[in-house]
């Protein structure tokens, strides 16, 4: 491929492309581009997902600024010259602010353990940097991509961090429509905190709750979420800057990885630290199973609750019936009138897909051998991607499904009045024994718990009315909706 690249440069003109170096040899770049000649060999090896890296705004942002950290620290141990590292961090600012994001064509699924990306990053702050200083771009001898840019640094350490960083910095949205949901589901709760339904375990009927219990519990589930969120940030800033290519530092100063580490607290306002171990630290892949195993948890809660919704708003004539959701679209082209739970079933789809990136994240996280694990591209484009979709799909949930539901009140109530499993009620006063029979022949004869013990037994209408109380019940363990 690259020799199609190379034929490609004797038929063009010099105006148009620039002629680059690398340990393989010559290779034509595009003068209109701020990338070189390693970006240019990325393009043309990795043609896979037809994704390029710029698709994940967060992790080029993020990398711009560990690389603005790194000049800094170079800077203040006299390792960069003042006039250098001024350039080359106004180039980082730049790509931060979400400047020259079309800059960054390789694709998401590169070879190289993220060096293409690395490589992609340094050429075009030093291209920039030079267009600043006044320079030609591809005026590698004032302002160097490798020597310059990446100067104390290596792929290994500087693109695990600005992974790690990306989901940290993600976390935010994450936590705000995660909120959003908790809220949203907190608030149904609270509008039906006395309506009586029937409780169903394992898709049978149970005992008498309320409506309000029943979505409270959705909330919590988010609450645990947020929770689940900030534990993840102490592992996601837990960096290895300074520690080069295997961990020992090599062609980084010592003081270094102090100073970057402190320099990129500073700029993130995150509690950015050294790894304890940086060899270790290099093939640790901890906090990426942490991050997928937190967004697989909220994507099980997401679906518990979608699964639930359709279940409740099955029928109308033959199903559950005891809520009904929003109308978004005609169900059917051959049915008139059907209308189906199209919000849940695409937050179910969304729930899936996160399933398969914990899959992907897992193996690859698993494929570390010796001193390098070499796939984090993969894993970062997985998470990256896990986490986009999750908060569009709770977006979706709550605007399009959580805020429009109604409950029918009528039939969730009689549904609690009328199951057999009320005779639970009864076991500390008649004993579970009697209380199956009561229980058995309401079955039989198709009646209610209420009318039967007030046959096969003494106790006074006062009393039955007292124990079979749905309300009272569905209370019984001083369960309220109220915020924790």
């Amino acid at each position: 491929m690259a020799g199609g690249c190379r034929s490609k440069a004797r038929t063009t003109t010099m105006t148009e492309m620039r002629l680059e170096h690398d340990c393989i040899g010559p290779l034509g770049v595009p003068s209109n581009v701020y990338w070189g000649i390693h970006t240019q060999r990325a393009i043309e090896n990795f043609p896979v997902s037809g994704i390029p890296e710029a698709d994940h705004p967060a992790l080029v942002r993020a990398y711009a600024v560990i690389k603005r950290a790194c000049a800094m620290a170079n800077r203040e141990l006299g390792l960069l010259d003042e006039t250098k590292a001024g350039y080359i961090i106004e180039a980082c600012k730049e790509i931060e602010a979400g400047k020259l994001a079309d800059q960054f064509p390789v694709d998401v699924l590169q070879g190289g353990a993220g060096t293409s990306m690395n490589m992609n990053m340094n050429e075009v702050v030093a291209n920039r940097a030079l267009e600043l200083a006044g320079r030609p771009r591809g005026d590698y001898a004032t302002i160097h991509p490798n020597d310059d840019v990446n100067k104390s640094q290596s792929t290994n350490d500087t693109y695990p961090a600005a992974c790690k960083l990306s989901i940290a910095r993600g976390l935010d949205s994450l936590r705000e429509s995660c909120e959003k949901l908790r809220v949203a589901f907190h608030e149904l709760a609270d509008r039906h905190v006395t309506d009586v339904k029937l409780g169903r375990t394992q898709l049978q009927d149970a005992v008498p709750m309320t409506y309000g219990q029943e979505f409270h519990a959705f909330a919590s589930f988010m609450k645990l979420d947020l929770k689940a969120m900030d534990m993840l940030v102490p592992q996601l800033c837990d960096l290895n800057l300074g520690a080069t290519a295997i961990g020992t530092g090599i062609c980084a100063d010592l003081r270094f990885r102090e100073a970057a580490t402190r320099h990129l607290a500073e700029l993130t306002g995150l509690p950015v630290v050294a790894a304890h171990d940086p060899v270790a630290s290099v093939t640790d892949m901890s906090a990426y199973i942490a991050a997928s195993a937190t967004l697989k948890n909220l994507a099980v809660h997401l679906k518990k609750a979608a699964d639930d919704l359709r279940l409740l708003n099955s029928g109308p004539r033959a199903g559950f019936e005891d809520l009904r959701l929003p109308a978004r679209q005609a169900g059917s082209s051959i049915m008139p009138a059907k209308v189906n739970p199209v919000i849940p079933e695409c937050v179910d789809q969304c729930c899936f897909t996160v399933f398969g990136m914990d899959v992907t994240v897992n193996w690859a996280c698993a494929e570390g051998q010796l001193q390098l694990n070499a796939f984090d591209p993969v894993i970062i484009h997985e998470i990256l991607t896990g986490m986009t979709l999750i908060i569009n799909a709770m977006d979706m949930f709550r605007t399009k499904c959580i805020d429009g539901i109604e409950i029918n009140a009528e039939i969730g109530r009689l549904y609690a009045e009328q199951s057999p499993s009320l005779s639970a009620a009864l076991n500390g006063t008649l004993g579970y024994e009697k209380a199956m029979g009561i229980a058995e022949q309401a079955v039989a004869e198709q009646r209610t718990i209420r009318d039967v013990a007030a046959e096969r037994t003494d106790l006074p209408a006062g009393k039955l009315d007292e124990l079979l109380d749905v309300a009272a019940l569905s209370r019984a363990l001083g369960q309220t909706c109220r915020e924790q």
